[in-house]
């Protein structure tokens, strides 16, 4: 099977090229955001959160994702 090189249509070159990529936490959008990757533009991966987790596991300040180290505030007790 050849390689793919898809097309991200980066008019400016893809140093001055950002691309967001909405990340559903399966193998699709995880291969596209590889790939974007590839082109060596700057890559965002966004998702969306449309419940209350912390209601949902009963814990006040809880997240679906558990902390972040790029988080403001992380790790400071």
């Amino acid at each position: 099977m050849p390689a793919m090189s898809p097309n991200f249509d980066l008019r400016n070159g893809p140093k001055s090229a950002r691309i967001v990529v909405a990340m559903s936490g399966g193998v699709d959008s995880s291969v596209v955001a590889a790939l974007a990757a590839k082109t060596g533009a700057e890559v965002i991966g966004v998702t969306l959160q449309l419940y209350d987790h912390g209601e949902a596991v009963k814990r006040s300040g809880s997240c679906c994702a558990g902390p972040s180290p790029n988080r403001p505030g992380a790790g400071q007790g």
